[in-house]
């Protein structure tokens, strides 16, 4: 099944986050291993947009916890699954 958002085709997960926000989910949440001037750099463009569209920040606080919510999810299946059973 094939989704659409306007004339979008969405393929992945970052797509929805990115055509919702308007702006690429990296921005925000950052990406593995960058460094310090990367990071810098992403979040003073990130403020440049917050300034101008004050009202993007509920939005990208939604994606933001949806991120953290899904990365401890993960965190804590893998912690489950690394247990092994205790007999009794």
């Amino acid at each position: 099944m094939r989704s659409y958002i306007g004339t979008h085709e969405v393929q992945t997960d970052d797509d929805f986050v990115e055509l919702a926000l308007g702006t690429d989910p990296e921005l925000w949440l950052g990406v593995d291993g960058e460094t310090a001037e990367e990071r810098a750099a992403r979040l003073d463009a990130a403020r440049d947009i917050l300034a101008d569209d004050p009202e993007l920040i509920t939005h990208v606080a939604v994606v933001t916890i949806g991120a953290v919510e899904e990365f401890a999810h993960r965190q804590l299946a893998t912690a489950r699954r690394g247990r092994t059973a205790v007999a009794r």
